[in-house]
């Protein structure tokens, strides 16, 4: 595979529609950014994208087409063609030299990349166990953690379209501060349903709910500590090479995942919530994945997990457009995790997300303008710890352009390292995961020849 070639690049402001969305702002708006927004300021941009089979010939050209649809979707998300602004704080009660981070909703737009990799078949990454390198350069806006949209004035949002010997790849990126997982693909649906419709649908779900939701006792605009964003960048040099791996898990194997840790633990569930399947499924890939690591059975070992506020805190829509989830770590001994089983791991996870309550959720945001910390990979790094993102909840493969559903979903190189797993819905539903882990290639060949982690494993 050569790589790809840029045809074009160009900016694409929002297009009012003629779905029921409102009109767009007339005058610059200023969303002001909670804690779950700001403490992501050291993170990449969020990276997913589907894979699409060849449009038919004869019809419109589907990158025109997609641009035009691309506008109108930004026409209901208008605060994606922002920008992320700074600016001294000077109010007297906050100390000297702080500053605060907006979202200035500007209609700047959003960047849209024409690309071409005729080389690469749609088999080659479909088909692959293994992922090939070259899909991350199918993703626009590489190595640009949320700040430097900020110092930069770079686009909080940007799209890739490359055209393959076969098929096409809609590559996404957007800005983690401005929106988390779920805003991330209630735009997809959104301009999907836009571009297979023509843009006259009106069974497009309710448009996103723009403004942020605080704590009464918050300070908005936050003060940051500090005079100048570089001050809180870390970037992650020197981290250790690791390879991708794209694995199937089939209905019928979760569910017996989910009996088998469910019957383990026997009592223990009978008086709380039952492990789920994803917590079952979270719980294999933690043991096998240190079996594979070859973690001493005294070696700590931590799984981190992303958990979402929607649901769990009263006043955030279901359409919340801006972040609301929060991650924590589960901690154990590599010998526990592997000696008590996969009931007992798989209860340590579903033990600590019922910890997230709203009470706690609450403690957590009154402290956060007190005394930010901010997100960091390389807290995670270090070849023990094991980090999930995504939802197997998120509509992925609903993804339809107008001629097919996506044939698969891949992320790019943001926010990767050794002991990244990403979990994504499977093409043919019904309760089937998929999960696209990164490791260091020892522990990935150790993990593929794992008997008891290939055999949940759904072979094409």
């Amino acid at each position: 595979m050569e790589g790809i070639r840029i045809v074009s690049r160009r900016m694409i402001r929002p297009e009012p529609t003629s779905l029921p969305t409102g009109e767009l702002p007339p005058e610059p708006e200023t969303v002001h950014l909670t804690p779950w927004d700001l403490r992501l300021l050291t993170v990449d941009y969020i990276q997913k994208g589907v894979l699409l089979p060849k449009q038919p010939g004869g019809g419109e050209n589907p990158v025109e087409h997609l641009a035009s649809s691309f506008a109108r979707a930004l026409g209901r998300f208008y605060p994606f063609a922002g920008r992320l602004a700074v600016a001294e704080v000077k109010d007297g009660a906050s100390p000297p030299s702080s500053i605060s981070v907006s979202l200035c909703c500007n209609n700047q737009g959003a960047e849209f990349v024409h690309a071409v990799a005729l080389d690469v078949a749609v088999a080659d990454i479909a088909a692959s166990l293994y992922i090939p390198r070259v899909v991350w350069s199918f993703f626009p806006l590489n190595g640009l953690l949320g700040a430097d949209a900020a110092t930069d004035s770079r686009p909080v949002l940007a799209v890739q379209v490359t055209e393959l010997s076969d098929g096409m790849f809609i590559a996404v990126s957007l800005n983690h501060v401005v929106g988390d997982g779920t805003a991330f693909w209630q735009f997809m649906n959104t301009w999907s349903e836009i571009s297979r419709s023509g843009g006259v649908s009106s069974s497009l779900s309710p448009p996103p709910v723009v403004e942020r939701w605080f704590m009464d006792t918050c300070p908005v605009p936050i003060p940051l500590p500090f005079a100048k964003l570089e001050h809180i960048l870390r970037r992650c040099e020197n981290s250790p090479p690791f390879q991708e791996c794209f694995f199937s898990f089939s209905a019928e194997n979760i569910k017996k995942l989910k009996a088998k840790a469910n019957d383990e633990m026997g009592g223990a569930t009978a008086t709380a919530t039952a492990i789920s399947s994803l917590q079952a499924l979270l719980a294999h890939v933690w043991r096998c994945i240190s079996r594979a690591r070859g973690l001493a059975p005294c070696q700590e070992t931590a799984y981190v997990l992303a958990v979402g506020c929607r649901g769990r805190m009263r006043g955030i829509s279901p359409d919340y457009m801006g972040n609301a989830m929060v991650t924590g770590a589960v901690k154990s001994t590599a010998g526990e995790i592997l000696e008590k089983g996969l009931g007992w791991t798989a209860w340590q996870l579903n033990r600590f997300v019922a910890s997230f309550d709203e009470a706690a959720m609450s403690d957590a945001l009154a402290s956060w303008p007190r005394q930010p910390v901010f997100a960091s990979l390389m807290n995670v790094q270090g070849g023990t710890a094991v980090m999930t993102g995504s939802s197997p909840r998120f509509d992925v493969f609903g993804n339809d352009f107008g001629w097919g559903r996506p044939v698969a979903v891949r992320s790019g190189g943001g926010n990767k390292f050794d002991g990244k797993v990403t979990v994504f819905e499977e093409r043919d539903g019904g309760g089937s995961m998929a999960l696209e882990v990164c490791l260091v290639p020892a522990t990935l060949e150790k993990l593929l020849a794992d008997e008891e982690f290939m055999d949940a494993v759904t072979t094409p």
